[in-house]
């Protein structure tokens, strides 16, 4: 009996983005996502390629929401994907070659190409950022954090696969900062739930080095004008989470 795969993704108004994305992983035996409320035409496209569509509009954050959605595979493996990612054929032929000969217990983990402003970045921290996404339905599963969420497979062994995984990251840069501007907000009310505190001094410390791990320790200035762009978004978001985390800890923010 052949080894079944499952591509599960969670997804909200990403009509623009899904026909690519769904089109990269065709190939599987099944593919399941899991809407959260979507707008726009993003179900109508999933159902008319053949997608298993679910919907839950009870958001607890981007964890929690991936172990629903992986709740409705019923394959063997799981690749979780987002949206805004396409698998690449060499990544499709290291999953197939998996699939082939399983082995018990191991995760897979996978390059990710980040694409900011016009060029897929090749330093910065941004490349090769490896995931772990391909792994045993049965055995594993995302944690529980409202978000920078990740596979739960403490101890696991994991082996690199070949091939990348394409990641829009930036194709608006609007839309890129509202996005983080949300997960810096989440990260900073999931922080202060569990009663951390950071200090004007953590503020401005965490945003210096952000800036300067971007440029210099993870080699921003080799991509060009993008890494040192990139260099100040990361900045900056470093700077947002540490002063909502701050401003929560004090009564100063709404969102407490």
């Amino acid at each position: 009996m052949s080894t079944r795969l499952s591509v599960v993704m969670i997804a909200k108004n990403a009509a623009d983005l899904l026909p690519d994305c769904l089109a990269s992983v065709a190939w599987a035996d099944e593919i399941v996502l899991l809407d959260s409320g979507s707008t726009d035409d993003t179900v109508n496209i999933a159902r008319a390629a053949g997608v298993q569509v679910h919907i839950d509009t009870d958001w607890q954050g981007y964890g929690i929401q991936r172990q629903r959605a992986q709740q409705y595979a019923t394959g063997d493996y799981v690749l979780m994907i987002d949206t805004d990612e396409r698998v690449t054929p060499e990544l499709k032929q290291a999953i197939q070659r998996v699939l082939a000969a399983p082995q018990p217990d191991v995760v897979y983990s996978i390059a990710r190409r980040n694409y900011f402003l016009g060029r897929f970045m090749r330093h910065s921290g941004w490349y090769p950022d490896r995931v772990m996404r391909l792994y045993e339905r049965e055995r594993y599963q995302y944690n529980d954090n409202l978000v920078h969420e990740s596979l739960a497979c403490d101890g696991a062994p994991v082996t690199a696969l070949d091939g990348d995984l394409l990641h829009l990251t930036c194709r608006d840069f609007a839309s890129f900062q509202r996005k983080q501007l949300n997960y810096a907000t989440a990260w900073a009310q999931e922080r202060h739930q569990r009663g951390k505190k950071t200090s004007l001094a953590g503020i401005f410390s965490h945003t210096v080095g952000a800036f300067l791990k971007t440029l210099v320790l993870r080699g921003g200035v080799l991509d060009g004008k993008q890494g040192w762009l990139l260099a100040v978004v990361n900045a900056q978001y470093t700077f947002n989470k540490y002063t909502e985390l701050w401003a929560l800890s004090r009564g100063y923010s709404e969102k407490a």
